[in-house]
This record gives C-alpha cells, structure tokens and sequence, in this order.
C-alpha cells in the first residue's frame, strides 16, 4: 500500500512525499474513466470540483494528488472532499481531508474504517476543492490519480486465484 504523507492528525495531512510511491497490488484507474471538472476556470465559483465517471462499476482504493504550497500558496487546497456514487444524483462523501501547507503527494486512502472495506465499488468518483490556502478562490493541483486493486496478483495467469494457498500453486515448474 502507499506510504501515509509526513504526518496526519484527526483527518489533517501535514507535508507531503516528494516520491510517488504505490504498491505493486494497485493499477492505475485514469484511462478508463471520462473525466470533468466544474467549470473552465479555476476561479469560478467554489467548491471547485473534478468528476471521474466510469462507464462500469470500478473498484477503488486510493486518490493521489500532487500539490504544492510553495509554489502555489493561496491557490493550493486546503480542504478537499472525497464523495462517490452511481452519478450525479446519489453521491456520498467518502472522506474529507484537511491539507497543513502540503509539498508533492499527498495519499488518500478509500477505504472505510473496517478492516474488510479495503476499496469503494463506484460509477463515479468526485473530488471537491471546498477552500484553499489563505482564503484563495483559484485552485492549482497539478495531478491526480486514482488506484484499484489489481483483480489478479500473479502477473501472466489467466486464472483469478485470490486465496494465498491457490497463488502458492498456480505457477508450474
């Protein structure tokens, strides 16, 4: 799984990592989905939102945005939220997470507070910028990207083993 940012308190993420850093079980989502955001301009209106549509129900497990308060000062989020759903008419928030002056990758985590609930299944995946920095209107985040779970964890198998005791046997000698 991917490394927590450089300190987190209560839902706040303080820093950030400098290093992409995800593991090997996750693939990237970002091309199979149809992606929007709220309006051409960053400084319409806010929250500012990003809508990730999937043409299927997809799982996933991690949000990853680059940001940077060095750089960016007023126009870099502070407090975003994670909601998702079958389309616009039923989304419900997932997360909410407070950014402290945050520099490179910051990781947000999909699953519920159940330990069983590693990944969401959803249609739609929306990211709402609810205020910024300094009491920006702009907003600057310089990349995103979503992850799932790998569906099978051996690569080159064209059989879906899930359990530790089918993997240990599904490759021949």
């Amino acid at each position: 799984m991917a490394t927590e940012s450089d300190g987190e308190e209560e839902g706040k993420l303080i820093g950030g990592n400098q290093n992409l850093v995800v593991d090997e079980n996750l693939r990237e989502m970002a091309k199979k989905a149809s992606w929007s955001v709220s309006s051409c301009k960053s400084d319409g209106a806010q929250p500012h939102l990003v809508n990730i549509q999937f043409q299927k129900k997809v799982k996933l497990q991690l949000v990853v945005l680059y940001v940077d308060f060095k750089l960016d000062e007023s126009y870099t989020p502070s407090k975003i939220s994670v909601r998702a759903g079958n389309g616009f008419h039923n989304l419900k928030e997932i997360k909410t997470v407070e950014l402290v002056k945050p520099i490179g990758w910051i990781y947000i985590s999909l699953s519920g507070t159940d330990p069983r609930d590693t990944f969401i299944n959803t249609f739609m995946l929306q990211i709402a910028i609810l205020s910024n920095h300094l009491n920006g209107r702009d907003t600057h985040v310089r990349q995103i990207k979503i992850y799932g779970p790998r569906l099978n964890p051996v690569p080159c198998q064209p059989f879906q083993f899930t359990s530790q005791e089918f993997i240990k046997y599904s490759i021949l000698r």
